[in-house]
Formats: C-alpha cells, sequence, structure tokens
C-alpha cells in the first residue's frame, strides 16, 4: 500500500525547458549584481559563508565566489550553495510576475487525487527547498504548496545515491516499500529502487532504453494499485 509519494520537479511536473530557458538565465543575469549588493545581509552572507566551506577556501574573496557560481554554472554541479542563491534570486522574479512556475496540465489533478485519498505528497528536487516552494507556490495554477506535506533538496543527499532515498524515508517515518518515488532520470529510480522505494518514470520525451522501471508519460497514467513492489 502507497501512503507516500515522492515526486521530482524538472521533467517530472515540470517541463525542464522552463528550468533551463526560463530560470537559469534569469539567475545567471543577475547573480552578479546580487551577491555583490547582498553579501553583507543574511541570508545572502551565509550562504556565501557556506560556499566558501564547500570549496574549502575560508578566505575567497566575493569576486572568487561569484567566479565559482558561474564556473558551477557551466558544470551544472549541484552545489547547495548556488542552488540557495538561485532560489533567492528567482523569488524576485516570481513576486514580480517576471515568470510562473510551469506545470504539465496531467499534474495538479492527480496530486489533489491522491492528497484526498490521504496519500501524503513530497517533492524532491536538486533545486533548494525555497525554489520548490516558489515553483510550486507561483505555478501555472495558482499557489498549491497546500498539497505537500515536505519538501527534500541535496541536504538529505544527492539524488543519484541511495543513502539520500533512506534518509527520506527515515524522516518520512515510513518503512521504503510504502513510498513511492516519480521521476524522469532512471539513475534515481535505480538509488531509490535500492533504497525499498516503489518508482515509476514519467517518460515527457523520448523513451528510456536502459529503464528497468515502470514508465508512463502522464501523471493520470499512474496506477497505484498496479506498481510493483
Amino acid at each position: 500500500m502507497i501512503r507516500a509519494i515522492v515526486t521530482d520537479i524538472e521533467g517530472t511536473t515540470s517541463d525542464i525547458r522552463f528550468v533551463h530557458n526560463v530560470l537559469f538565465p534569469y539567475a545567471r543575469e543577475r547573480l552578479a549584481t546580487f551577491v555583490t549588493t547582498q553579501q553583507d545581509s543574511d541570508p545572502v552572507k551565509s550562504v556565501l559563508s557556506n560556499l566558501r566551506e564547500e570549496i574549502a577556501q575560508p578566505q575567497a574573496s566575493t569576486q572568487e565566489l561569484i567566479d565559482t557560481l558561474f564556473r558551477f554554472m557551466d558544470e551544472d554541479k549541484k552545489s547547495t550553495a548556488l542552488k540557495a542563491l538561485q532560489g533567492l534570486i528567482w523569488r524576485g522574479g516570481y513576486v514580480n510576475g517576471d515568470f510562473t512556475g510551469h506545470l504539465y496540465p496531467d499534474v495538479l489533478p492527480a496530486l489533489e487525487k491522491w492528497k484526498a485519498q490521504g496519500i501524503d505528497l513530497y517533492v524532491y528536487s536538486s533545486g533548494s527547498v525555497a525554489a520548490q516552494k516558489l515553483l510550486f507556490g507561483y505555478s501555472d495554477e495558482g499557489d498549491i504548496t497546500h498539497l505537500f506535506s515536505g519538501y527534500f533538496d541535496t541536504h538529505v543527499g544527492a539524488k543519484r545515491e541511495v543513502p539520500s532515498y533512506r534518509n527520506i524515508a527515515e524522516q518520512l517515518g515510513q518503512p521504503a516499500g510504502h513510498i513511492l518515488f516519480l521521476s524522469d532520470i532512471h539513475q534515481e529510480l535505480d538509488a531509490a529502487r535500492e533504497a525499498g522505494f516503489r518508482t515509476v518514470q514519467l517518460i515527457r520525451g523520448d523513451d528510456d532504453a536502459a529503464s528497468h522501471h515502470p514508465q508512463v508519460s502522464r501523471f493520470d497514467d499512474i496506477d497505484l494499485e498496479q506498481i510493483p513492489s
């Protein structure tokens, strides 16, 4: 019996092009000015301190940190500090109405149905928890954050590592076999499966022939009764 569903965002609930074509360029264009003007104020001050620890350079200058952040962006590095700063910049974009968080049209009806069935819903993304809340709080469908019972980011571990999912199961207080993880990336699903989760892969584009997980193209194609344990 599935008691909790944990969903990825990019390529799963939301078009990955929204992240890469809208969010990432928006943050990149504003990052240097944002860091320079906000460096002495929290939460940016704390994030920059964490970044210095992350790169083991406690004396790094602000410009060196900015250069590092741009390099992390070029490498698509899953840096917790970078994700936190991007989230802070994106907040201004959402609040100002520069964009809304993309949702595939099949997502909200399925989430509402599962919530009505008493299933707890969670999010696990490499983007910061703050960024996750912004996307769903300012989504194409309005504020849908009330549907989620919690959020997870790289503070629990990387998405392709088995311990990350064990950490999530422990925090949810649920046996792993009662938790369903939804993602478009089979390597993430492999890790979740090894941790004991049930899995379904969202295929929003081309088929993934290397995957061994049940595949669907839409949330409303997910039959919770038919998912292998």
